[in-house]
């Protein structure tokens, strides 16, 4: 994310393949500042150790999924896949946390369910919810820390109460709107069991 105008940007969950953030950020003249992670599943963070070889920039993850973080090297071995173990996070994220960041402003919102210390970003008409909703659809909750119920708790208080015309950006395929996902994602019109 970046203002207009602007070449500094705040990298968001720079994925699992750390050239392709950085051919990115060189095509569209972007510095990061700083890198937000929503959560710290390896398609999330596995960027994380390249770019910082590149951009030496504070990094920021909520305390739950500092266990997830600090064994991501592991995580990626039960996976068959190899990764370098990403730096300690400078900064711990908190539930209600004003960001201000390369002229972007972000309220962090605790959202656990896909992962034990899952966050949203909100700005200025958008949400960058990671892997808690999609486009029809909400995050996984079979790996280590996930929980259906607590993942819905999260969806209907951190996300479903923003203004209907909230653009939500999601972790994995298209953007979506609250009123959208409020009006038809499946997994959404009956959250009466959740706690």
């Amino acid at each position: 994310m970046r203002q207009p105008g602007s070449n500094e940007a705040v990298l968001i969950d720079p994925g699992a393949e750390p050239d392709r953030v950085l051919e990115a950020l060189n095509r569209w003249g972007a510095i990061p500042v700083a890198i937000l992670l929503t959560h710290a599943h390896l398609d999330h963070i596995g960027g994380v150790a390249g770019v910082l070889d590149r951009f030496p920039v504070p990094l920021y993850l909520h305390d739950e999924d500092r266990p997830l973080y600090d064994n991501a090297a592991q995580q990626a071995l039960m996976f068959g896949l190899e990764m370098r173990q990403p730096p300690p996070p400078d900064h711990l994220l908190v539930h209600g946390q004003e960001l201000d960041l390369a002229g972007v402003r972000l309220e962090v919102r605790f959202a656990p369910g896909h992962s034990p210390g899952h966050v949203v970003f909100v700005g200025s008409g958008l949400a960058l919810v990671g892997d808690c909703v999609f486009a029809g659809s909400i995050g996984r909750t079979d790996l280590p820390g996930g929980s259906a119920p607590t993942l819905l708790t999260s969806i209907r208080d951190q996300i479903l109460s923003l203004p209907p015309e909230t653009s939500l950006l999601t972790g994995h395929g298209p953007a979506t709107t609250v009123a959208i996902e409020a009006a038809s994602n499946p997994f959404l019109r009956d959250t009466s069991w959740a706690t």
